[in-house]
């Protein structure tokens, strides 16, 4: 019998080793290097920990230097850089094997009044009137559904797609435009806490986000041919929001060249408030095709 995969908040639980030094550890999945999203999820757990509870965290900046080793846990050294009046700054370096392989900067802030206007609309069903992701990519053959398989063991995450998903058209060879829509949600119940919830959508923020840049190309994370990393990550946190309640995920890519390609996404909650603004630059290499 296998063992019961980790939850997101076992994930993202680190050990304090001193006051500003906390370890992380990645999930045992066969992979060669850990995911981005549980990097960053931790990196700001981290920071939160060393933050008064009553400033939430409003944006965060982050540079992937190096591979991850799923096999060896991270350690977080948080740098407290100021603490003002209304803002708290932190600056977070994830190290492995005694060198960087990640940096974050984060600011935390009091909650006080301000003007407010919300462009970005959500253009979704409701998640559920939508059928559960398995349902949906059963239809799409043993590919698409190895890719789900291997999918959900390594994230502790539910999806549900508003049509279908994108990459079944790429298994298919066929081309789509650099965008894409998913509802998801944590698998598990998480505790109200606002610093987790803002962690958990760290790591959802990573989520298949670089791979909408693949899809007018016919190309698919995984295939051999094919090199991808996140080379820097922001997002800016608009509104509250729980992380085990559904959140829509839109993504785009509005461009892509010289090896690169930037993507954007938009967090919205089930009443269609605009909860996070993602943005991120990432590594695509193709091979001989």
């Amino acid at each position: 019998m296998q063992p019961v995969p980790p939850g997101l908040e076992q994930i993202l639980d680190l050990e304090q080793i001193e006051d500003l030094v906390f370890r992380g550890r990645s999930r045992p999945v066969a992979e060669t290097r850990v995911f981005g999203g549980e990097v960053a999820g931790q990196a700001l757990i981290a920071a939160a920990r060393t933050v008064a509870a009553e400033r939430t965290v409003h944006s965060l900046h982050a540079y992937f230097m190096r591979p991850g080793d799923p096999g060896r846990p991270i350690l977080y050294q948080v740098d407290p850089i100021r603490d003002g009046r209304s803002f708290t700054t932190r600056r977070v370096v994830g190290v492995q094997h005694g060198e960087p392989i990640f940096t974050l900067s984060a600011s935390f802030q009091r909650t006080e009044p301000g003007v407010h206007h919300q462009v970005p609309e959500l253009s979704a069903p409701d998640p559920d009137e939508l059928p559960t992701a398995a349902e949906l990519i059963e239809q799409g053959g043993e590919r698409s559904a190895a890719w789900f398989a291997q999918f959900s063991r390594r994230f502790p995450l539910e999806l549900r797609f508003p049509g279908e998903p994108p990459a079944m058209a790429t298994v298919r060879g066929e081309t789509r435009a650099p965008e894409q829509v998913v509802w998801v949600r944590a698998t598990e119940k998480l505790p109200d806490d606002p610093a987790l919830h803002a962690c958990a959508a760290t790591y959802v923020s990573d989520l298949m986000l670089l791979s909408t840049a693949l899809l007018p190309h016919r190309l698919m994370f995984g295939r051999p041919q094919l090199q991808m990393a996140s080379l820097d990550h922001a997002v800016w946190f608009h509104a509250p929001f729980r992380a085990d309640d559904w959140l829509c995920y839109q993504q785009e890519s509005p461009w892509a060249g010289n090896a690169r390609a930037l993507c954007r996404g938009f967090l919205f909650d089930r009443g269609g408030t605009l909860v996070a603004t993602v943005m991120q630059e990432g590594l695509i290499r193709v091979g001989d095709r």
